[in-house]
């Protein structure tokens, strides 16, 4: 039987093992990683051959369609199944019209993902050995150039590595150098930025990416078309303005008719790079906030402290507070609360529910305090809520 490579990612270490556990008891010889995050998982995803991603639909920094979405370019044989919850259930949807394999719905079952696994097991059964072994040939051969690429950049020797074939493959070309300036390690800004301009200068022409350092790429692109390099740059900055959470620069050069030219361009670009303005898009900050309420109704029981929820997002806790009210109107505290409360109404709707149950699944261990904020915003207390709702004889939700 073909061992599958799966990459598990959800923010939940219980779902997380809880996945782990059931398949390894039912596929001992698969081999399994795990990510607490999309930066973590990105980084799952270049270094490993994965096969297979169980990811949450809504996690910190960006949703699980977002993450396939800038992934498949570079990772295009990799199959994609959602875990999400109902009310999540329209992402779902979309996913599966993204070109998902499937999705999972809390809580999950045992018996459905073992059956998901089997599936996708046969599947890759069907797809020969061959074919991933060159799969993995080709992403080794890309890391070796990417890091001779560097060392001959910086001037540093490469010994007897033949650059001729390189510069035959382009005789004329145009450099592409996207820098981010931001004050910690940005591993899923880079994968995007990477799969994003790898995408374009396929479309576009032919060329490579290659990581420069910690916060530049450089594309190499020969354009198909009388070298005009405006559709491209028009549409990258685009697609970073959406995905990125940190500012960006988009720099080209002119033509280049010989590759030896390339590391003094590198260079040039790079000094231009002090003077220039970062961009970053108003519709990131929208973005952000969005994300935030969507986290907040998909995680009522757990920590929405206003510290938590701004490093969903990938925010300063004071600037979230501030762009929270901007955007929506209403304080951080009071929105939690208010939606907190709203679902207790609904979930007070069910009679099988004790009060303390209600409190908990909001978020709320301390029954007092609960009822407390439950009066404050609607004038009865939890009790006298639910018995009017029978008396008035409303449906049961």
């Amino acid at each position: 039987m073909t061992a599958m490579n799966i990459l598990i990612v959800d923010d939940e270490n219980i779902i997380r093992s809880g996945i782990k556990r059931t398949i390894q008891n039912r596929f001992p010889n698969y081999r399994i990683w795990l990510a607490a995050s999309p930066d973590e998982a990105v980084q799952q995803l270049r270094n490993e051959s994965i096969d297979l991603v169980l990811s949450d639909i809504m996690m910190p920094g960006m949703t699980g369609l977002e993450l396939m979405k800038v992934s498949k370019p570079q990772h295009p044989h990799v199959r994609w199944v959602f875990i999400s919850a109902k009310s999540e259930f329209a992402y779902a949807q979309e996913a599966l019209r993204l070109g998902a394999r499937d999705y999972l719905l809390k809580p999950i079952g045992k018996e459905r993902v073992i059956e998901l696994i089997e599936l996708v097991g046969e599947e890759l059964r069907r797809d020969s050995e061959q074919t991933r072994e060159a799969r993995e040939l080709g992403s080794n051969i890309k890391y070796l150039r990417e890091a001779v690429f560097q060392r001959w950049v910086a001037g540093l020797d490469i010994g007897n590595f033949d650059m001729k074939p390189l510069s035959d493959e382009y005789p004329s070309f145009n450099l592409i150098m996207v820098k981010m300036d931001a004050d910690r390690q940005v591993h899923l800004e880079h994968f995007i930025i990477e799969n994003v301009m790898s995408e374009l200068i396929e479309r576009f022409g032919h060329g490579f990416v290659v990581s420069y350092d910690a916060q530049s790429l450089i594309g190499v692109v020969s354009m198909a078309d009388d070298n005009n390099l405006s559709p491209l740059l028009t549409e990258l900055k685009t697609h970073l303005r959406k995905y990125l959470r940190v500012p960006f620069q988009v720099m080209h050069s002119g033509l280049i008719l010989d590759f030896r030219n390339v590391p003094a361009e590198i260079r040039r670009l790079r000094q231009a790079s002090d003077t220039q303005v970062y961009e970053q898009d108003e519709r990131g900050s929208d973005r952000a906030i969005e994300t935030a309420i969507q986290y907040i109704k998909s995680h009522f029981r757990e920590d929405l402290s206003l510290e938590k929820v701004a490093s969903v997002v990938f925010l300063n806790p004071v600037y979230f507070s501030q762009l929270f009210k901007q955007k929506t109107g209403q304080g951080y505290k009071d929105f939690v609360i208010q939606l907190r409360m709203e679902q207790a109404k609904r979930l007070l709707h069910n009679p099988s529910l004790k009060l303390a149950e209600v409190a908990e699944r909001i978020g709320y261990q301390d029954m007092r305090h609960f009822s407390q904020l439950f009066r404050k915003r609607f004038n009865v207390t939890p009790t006298e809520f639910r018995q009017q709702e029978i008396v008035q004889g409303e449906p049961i939700q």
